[in-house]
Formats: C-alpha cells, structure tokens, sequence
C-alpha cells in the first residue's frame, strides 16, 4: 500500500490545521456616478429628460442627433460611456428604450442652480447660449470661509441699491477693508448693515443714505462682509 500521506495522518492525529483565511482589506463598493462627465454628455441626458416629459417616452438616435447637430454615430458613443458609467439603461433591440438612472443628477437639478438661456442687454436682443448653462448661486457665491444670507430690514443702505426685502450674500470674514459693507456688531448688541472705514483712533460704519448719521466706535465685532445681493422682483 501506498504510504499516507502526512497531511491524512495529520487529519487522524488531530494535529492537522486548516490554511490560514486570507487577510487583506474588505471590497469596498465604488460609490455611484451621480453626474456626467462632460458637457456634451449633460446636454444628451438633459434632452432626454425633457423629451421624456414632454412626450412621455424617450426620444431615437436620430432626433437626438439632429437636435444637437452632431452624428448618429457620435450619439451612441456618448450613450454607450453613459450606459458604462451607471447613468442611463438601455433595452437592446427596442426602439426610444433610453431609462435614466434614478440618482442622476444633472446640473439644473442642483439647489441653487437656475437654467441659464441666454444673455440680454437693455433694448438689444437676447444673444443666445450655444451650450445649456445653468446660474450656479453655490459656485458663484463659494468662499473658503463659508457664506450664508440675512435679510435687509430697513433702508440704511437705498444708495447701494439695497432695500428692505433683499437678501444680502455673507462671507463668513473678520477682517474687511475699507469700503466694504460688512455685518457689524455693535457693544450695544445691536447687529447693523453698514460700510466700514478705519480712522485714526476709531471705526467708522457708514450708511448709504443721507437720513442716517454715520456710526463710530472703538470696539467693533465684524460678523462677515457683504459679497452679493439677491432681490425678487414683485
């Protein structure tokens, strides 16, 4: 008889001890891809999406093609990458069959975004955008040292064109320079809205209307300084 082997005599003696597991560091799963990669690519899911309100199903290769002037062959490239990046489905061998992924998130979707359609000077035509753009307040308005909006009450500040009702963009900032308009407050607690001005031996908050007198004093708290203003039209 063959003689054993000592891994059959190990199993029979007890001694006989299993491979270690494998060690090394757990599968973590990519996140999703939320956003197209490139402009052309919004554009194709940003027309796809509207297509499929308006008419409830999606649109060919063909209309896809001719609405933003590029070839057929060019479209089914940039669908195939979308198809590959988790964006959108497709059914093979079935006609208007584009699904969008339900985690897409396309750029005049974002808070804060509002589309963009064109460009306007007062008495001129509008000049049209060749690509679709969106008015990105968060990127328009981003700072290193955070930002958040107050709302103006009263019209201490009418020459600057702002008034009660507007809404005035903070950046989160302590140190102004002179000229600009800053939240400040007050050794009275009182928080006001006012141009600052560093004199000799004090500091001056300036409104912008000649019914209030200036402010002075020597012990100002800057809360943050002005750097956009949003108004509603009624």
């Amino acid at each position: 008889m063959p003689p054993k082997s000592s891994k059959s005599a190990a199993k029979k003696t007890g001694e006989f001890k299993p491979p270690a597991a494998k060690t090394g560091r757990p599968r973590t799963r990519k996140p999703k891809l939320t956003r197209p990669a490139t402009p052309r690519q919004t554009e194709i899911l940003t027309y796809v999406r509207d297509y499929q309100h308006k008419h409830g199903y999606s649109p060919t290769y063909d209309e896809i093609a001719e609405e933003l002037g590029i070839s057929k062959v060019t479209v089914f490239e940039h669908l195939t990458t979308l198809e590959e990046r988790g964006l959108l489905r497709r059914e093979k061998h079935k006609a208007r069959s584009l699904l969008l992924a339900d985690h897409l998130e396309l750029p005049d979707e974002r808070p804060g975004c509002i589309p963009l359609e064109g460009r306007i000077a007062a008495g001129a035509p509008i000049e049209a955008i060749e690509n679709r753009e969106v008015l990105n307040l968060d990127a328009m308005f981003d700072s290193p040292h955070g930002v958040y909006a107050l709302e103006v009450k009263g019209d201490s500040m009418i020459d600057d064109h702002i008034d009660e009702g507007d809404y005035v963009v903070i950046e989160s900032r302590k140190t102004p320079y002179n000229g600009e308009m800053v939240v400040a407050y007050l050794d009275d607690g009182e928080v006001t809205l006012k141009r600052y001005y560093r004199e000799k031996t004090r500091i001056r908050l300036q409104p912008s209307n000649p019914n209030y007198e200036p402010i002075y004093s020597k012990n100002v708290d800057i809360q943050g300084v002005v750097i956009g203003v949003i108004r509603r039209v009624k």
